[in-house]
């Protein structure tokens, strides 16, 4: 009887083992058990992170761990992009980039990881429409159609600021001056914060910007705005006309930023990812936010996602490539 017992005693005890078992698997690789990282590619403060670090306090508390904002600035964004690529592919590192990397490609010819391969579209999280803005003082054109008739009329002697060269400031500049026919000086900066101030300070002309970074500043009345590209009027400001309006219906520039992962990141994390980072930006304080800044929640996800990078890839290279914009 004794070997009966011990039988029916195993055949128990490999049942429990056989249900618990994969509750302590799932319990194990449940996505988040611990903080995750999130590398920004701009020093903090920037239009990067007006949209990280709200996503993030929001995330913290609704998924219950936090996410952790780690700013990795320099050239241009592609330094942070590099460390962020070469991360463990456990699903505790994720990647938070911009236009600016749709970019770089055809402005840094030696980049250590290609954007497209290397890292792993997650979500898109905010796109914000670029807005040309003009030093009221320097450019008193009442509307848009005699903005462009007193550009016209000047070649050359009117200029724009911008982040930097090869950046989106300098290249929606590149592309309003090819579908305008239109001469304006670029005059990089070290960043959107100095090219703007002197913008303010009138000590350039104009700017072609995300409308987040300039939005106070327009309601302000020390800066103006001439139009916001794309089809539609932006709700945050809805008498300012957009590029279609004004006869450049291609004129289709935004700021947008997304999240990734290092390639190899568990599709389970990765689902997971996708799942917490779009309930963290339709919070009520998330969807304040954006809206301030004139921004849209484009919640394009996976391979949706990475094919609208491959465009922006595509469009920025024959910008480049046209305007023959170099690094400065």
């Amino acid at each position: 009887m004794q070997p009966a017992f011990n039988r029916r005693a195993l055949l128990r005890a490999a049942a429990a083992s056989a249900v618990l078992g994969p509750v302590g698997v799932r319990a194990q690789s449940a996505w988040p058990s611990r903080p995750v990282t999130m590398v920004v590619p701009f020093p903090a403060g920037g239009g990067t992170d007006a949209f990280a670090r709200p996503m993030a306090a929001s995330f913290t508390k609704l998924a219950g761990k936090a996410l952790v904002i780690d700013n990795r600035g320099g050239a241009g964004g592609t330094l942070g992009a590099s460390v962020a690529a070469k991360a463990a592919p456990d699903g505790y590192t994720l990647f938070m980039g911009a236009v600016h990397h749709s970019i770089a490609p055809s402005m840094y010819p030696r980049l250590d990881y290609n954007i497209e391969t290397d890292l792993v579209p997650l979500i898109l999280v905010a796109s914000v429409p670029q807005v040309v803005v003009v030093n009221p003082k320097n450019v008193t054109a009442p509307d848009f159609k005699s903005f462009l008739a007193h550009i016209r009329a000047n070649p050359a002697k009117l200029n724009y600021g911008s982040a930097g060269s090869g950046t989106s400031h300098h290249l929606a500049g590149e592309l309003f001056k090819q579908q305008t026919k239109t001469f304006i000086t670029h005059i990089p900066y070290r960043g959107a914060g100095p090219a703007l101030a002197d913008l303010i300070a009138g000590n350039v002309d104009m700017m072609f910007d995300g409308l987040g970074s300039s939005a106070g500043h327009i309601k302000g009345g020390r800066i103006k705005p001439m139009m916001v590209s794309g089809t539609k009027r932006n709700p945050a400001f809805p008498d300012v006309p957009c590029a279609s309006e004004v006869g450049l219906p291609e004129y289709n520039v935004t700021t947008w930023y997304g999240v990734w992962a290092p390639k190899g990141t568990p599709a389970d994390a990765q689902a997971r990812a996708i799942e917490e980072i779009r309930k963290a930006c339709t919070t009520d304080e998330a969807k304040a936010v954006w809206a301030a800044q004139g921004a849209d929640f484009p919640d394009l996800t996976g391979p949706a996602f990475g094919q609208f990078v491959s465009a922006e890839v595509r469009k920025w290279a024959q910008v480049v490539k046209t305007s023959g914009a170099k690094l400065e």
